[in-house]
């Protein structure tokens, strides 16, 4: 018998309990997860796609905006929309995503890297939850972390069957997936309040940041 051992039966027997099976944590594991279903809060009485939008765009999100487009092969336009919109030079850094790689960019000067002075940067979220109006990524060889923090506007695309519920929902989505070396959970652009309670927008990242919901994700 090791230390360890020594230890938990010694506290086992102060609380006057036998060790658990397997079954007995397993009913305990599952009427945590009960609960917490219970205690959702509840959505708008709209498909996921519309309550992350609405949620996005509230007052309680700082510097968000969003639109829709049909397909992925509208995003090049979609992008000289916003560009246009405000005053943008059609200039990026993209988001190495086969997805946004493949598509018809001729428009546009693409860096091959982001900088600390990148103005716009266009990227895919690997998902959505509607509950908080939050994009998820995970960081790996077509998910730099730096295309999150970097730019002043950041456009991201993310497939309205990716959008979720709830945060939960995200945490059982990955489940049993290798785990990436960073998850960024992004709600909004960068925004402080810690000075005299005036908020600055961009203090740790984008000032602006832009989701636009592709209804249809294929090519």
């Amino acid at each position: 018998m090791s230390a360890r051992d020594d230890i938990l039966a010694a506290i086992r027997r102060n609380l006057r309990r036998e060790p658990s099976d397997a079954s007995a944590i397993r009913t305990a594991a599952e009427a945590l997860a009960l609960e917490a279903r219970e205690s959702r809060p509840s959505l708008p009485g709209c498909d996921l796609a519309e309550a992350f939008a609405q949620r996005l765009v509230s007052a309680k999100v700082v510097g968000a905006s969003v639109s829709h487009i049909g397909h992925f092969s509208e995003a090049p336009g979609e992008v000289r929309n916003y560009c246009d919109a405000h005053g943008l030079a059609y200039e990026m850094a993209l988001q190495p995503d086969p997805a946004l790689q493949q598509l018809d960019w001729s428009d546009f000067t693409i860096t091959a890297s982001i900088g600390a002075d990148q103005t716009l940067a266009v990227a895919k979220a690997r998902w959505a939850i509607a509950e908080t109006g939050t994009l998820a990524f995970h960081s790996g060889p077509f998910s730099p972390t730096l295309m999150s923090f970097l730019p002043l506007h950041h456009i991201c695309f993310i497939e309205r069957e990716r959008i979720l519920a709830h945060l939960e929902d995200y945490a059982a989505a990955e489940a049993g997936a290798t785990p990436p070396r960073n998850v960024n959970l992004i709600t909004g652009a960068s925004g402080t309040a810690d000075i005299e309670g005036a908020l600055v927008r961009g203090a740790h990242g984008p000032a602006f940041l832009h989701a636009v919901i592709v209804d249809a994700g294929e090519l």
